[in-house]
């Protein structure tokens, strides 16, 4: 399996504007295309005004499918209209998980839905 991690540096004061459009446009679609969300967080200590968010996929191929259905829904670029001008940078990293690792990863998943 595989996570995700993708980090957005947002305009000083803007994260509770971004947190607040995307659970109310953003959320329902993503999780439409990307059912398997990992985690949802902001910085407290360290550098701030940054969200970092999670997505398991089982491989490669199933990441570029769900995104590329993702991006072509009219809904996802609807509220990106909204929540993409507090964004200054974003980052993505693609992790591979330790063998020991995925049968709890899985597990966890399974327990949300």
């Amino acid at each position: 399996m595989y996570v995700e991690e993708r980090v957005y540096t947002l305009q000083v004061g803007k994260a509770a504007e971004y947190f607040k459009n995307y659970e109310e446009f953003g959320m329902k679609v993503q999780l439409k295309h990307l059912p398997n969300m990992v985690g949802y967080y902001t910085t407290e200590v360290g550098e701030l005004n940054l969200v970092i968010h999670m997505w398991a996929y089982d491989d490669l191929n199933e990441r570029e499918r769900r995104r590329a259905a993702m991006q072509a829904d009219p809904e996802w670029h609807a509220y990106l209209g909204k929540n993409r001008p507090f964004m200054l940078k974003q980052e993505t990293r693609i992790m591979k998980c330790a063998p020991f690792f995925v049968e709890r990863l899985k597990k966890m998943l399974a327990a949300t839905k």
